[in-house]
């Protein structure tokens, strides 16, 4: 993997968290994401978080140059499809959130900016759910995308 360079010359700190609820079905799908994550040969500047229901990203971010967030957001499209937001993309302009972690993500976020802390770049990878409802398995629809859902956090890593 093609590693970036920190201001300081060593290799940018990415952390990727995944967010979400593995007890609702595609609402978990950021923490099966960063398992599969989890499973492979990774530089050493990554460090892959399963961020549960209620994240600490404003820990997560004294670890980082780079925040990579993966979580089910609702923005209207086809189960499966998957985004690519910045942290001001979190609110839609009827100001409703598109992260499904309305009282999480968002918060956590705002936070983090105003505490000075934020790392250099924050992306946040949403995956437009099919089914929130009580169940540890994922849609079909979404199961089926955990390898181009990796594939694009692995790409997200070797840019910027």
């Amino acid at each position: 993997m093609n590693q970036r360079l920190s201001e300081k010359g060593s290799p940018k700190r990415i952390v990727v968290i995944g967010v979400g609820n593995l007890l609702q079905k595609d609402e978990g799908i950021g923490i099966h994401a960063v398992k599969a994550l989890q499973e492979m040969q990774l530089p050493a500047n990554v460090t892959i978080i399963d961020g549960g229901t209620s994240p600490d990203i404003l820990a997560c971010t004294r670890r980082g140059d780079k925040l990579i967030i993966v979580d089910a957001a609702r923005a209207g499209g086809e189960p499966g499809v998957i985004y690519r937001f910045q942290p001001d993309d979190l609110v839609s302009e009827s100001g409703a959130a598109l992260s499904v972690h309305e009282l999480g993500v968002p918060q956590n976020l705002r936070l983090m900016l105003l505490s000075g802390s934020e790392p250099s770049e924050v992306v946040i990878i949403g995956i437009e759910p099919k089914e929130i409802d009580w169940g540890i398995e994922l849609s079909p629809e979404l199961e089926t995308k955990i390898p181009e859902i990796v594939a694009v956090v692995l790409k997200e890593m070797r840019t910027g």
